[in-house]
C-alpha cells in the first residue's frame, strides 16, 4: 500500500511491475415504484436485514446503465412489470464505499411475483408504509423525498451524504 507517483491516495501497488490496483465504490440501483397512488416495497429473503421492508434495488452489474440496473432489480425482486421514469435520489455512502441511486417508476398493472431474494412484495398507502421495519436508511430517506417534496420536478434530483455511525 502506496501513494502512486502523481496521485493523492493510498492505494495497492504490485512491487514487482508497479501495476496500480484501483477500489471503487459499488453501486446500489433501485427504484420507487408506485401504482395507483401506493408504494412498491419488498420484504427480505436474504441478509442483511432479513425480513425488513425496502425499496426494491441492489448491486449494479457490469455491463449494464444504471437504469437498466434498476430495473432489473424492481423486476428481479417484486416481479412487477414497470415503466422506469427519470432519475430521482442519489445517496452518498463513503463509509460504505456504497452510492445509491433511485429512479422513479410506474407498474404497468398490479401484478406482483416475488423472487427468490423477496419474502412478500405489496403496495402500501403512504400512512400504511411500516416505517420502523425499513431496512435500510437511505430507503428511508428516499420515501420521505417522495413523500415530503416536490417530486413532480422534473428537474430536481434529491441528494444525501451519510455519515459512519448511520445505518444504510
Amino acid at each position: 500500500m502506496k501513494i502512486p507517483e502523481e496521485d493523492n491516495r493510498v492505494r495497492g501497488v504490485c512491487d514487482a511491475c508497479n501495476t496500480i490496483h484501483y477500489e471503487n465504490p459499488k453501486i446500489i440501483v433501485g427504484s420507487v415504484t408506485t401504482y395507483k397512488n401506493r408504494i412498491l416495497l419488498c420484504r427480505r429473503a436474504i441478509e442483511p436485514k432479513f425480513g425488513f421492508w425496502t425499496l426494491p434495488a441492489g448491486y449494479m452489474e457490469l455491463n449494464e446503465s444504471t437504469s437498466e440496473g434498476a430495473m432489473r432489480e424492481t423486476v428481479e425482486e417484486s416481479g412487477a412489470s414497470i415503466t422506469l421514469k427519470r432519475l430521482f435520489a442519489i445517496h452518498d455512502l463513503p463509509f460504505l464505499n456504497q452510492v445509491h441511486i433511485f429512479f422513479l417508476a410506474e407498474m404497468n398493472n398490479p401484478k406482483l411475483d416475488p423472487g427468490s431474494e423477496t419474502l412478500e412484495a405489496r403496495l402500501f398507502a403512504v400512512n400504511e408504509i411500516p416505517w420502523s421495519e425499513l431496512a435500510f436508511t437511505t430507503v428511508g430517506k428516499t420515501l420521505e423525498f417522495f413523500i415530503k417534496k416536490d417530486r413532480y420536478n422534473k428537474n430536481h434530483v434529491h441528494t444525501s451524504l451519510l455519515s459512519l455511525g448511520k445505518k444504510s
